[in-house]
């Protein structure tokens, strides 16, 4: 929402705090946003609504971070809803991660911030492999 004190990212983080993964969602055209936005981009429409994200999406690209502390995955989430974010797909060896792999978001805190990890689904469609 426009106008909100702190804005839109503020707004988000404190869903986090509130363990509510969230998107904004344009009443006119039904457009689901990640990054949160002051305004649609393309149409500029600013009639952006909070609404509860399924916590459902595809890898869309995936990469292994390798360090001498382990390696890490980065992968672009194609959400259920449209949009695409960067995360992690934790609970299972950074190199297995795969493209089309289907994945469940969940709330996670590092260094004392709220964030969005992701975790493979099973066939049965509940999360594999997760850590607590």
């Amino acid at each position: 929402m426009a106008g909100t004190i702190g804005g839109p990212e503020a707004q988000f983080r404190a869903f986090l705090k509130q363990g509510r993964f969230m998107l904004q969602r344009s009443r006119s055209t039904g457009q689901h946003l990640y990054y949160p936005r002051l305004a649609v981009p393309g149409s500029g429409e600013t009639d952006l609504d909070w609404v509860a994200a399924q916590g459902t999406g595809t890898v869309y690209a995936t990469t292994v971070n390798r360090t001498r502390d382990g390696n890490t995955n980065l992968a672009i989430i194609e959400l259920d809803e449209g949009p695409r974010m960067m995360s992690r797909v934790v609970g299972v060896p950074a190199e297995t991660v795969r493209i089309g792999q289907r994945v469940r978001a969940r709330i996670a805190v590092e260094d004392a911030a709220e964030i969005i990890l992701f975790e493979p689904l099973a066939a049965d469609g509940e999360a594999a492999g997760a850590q607590p």
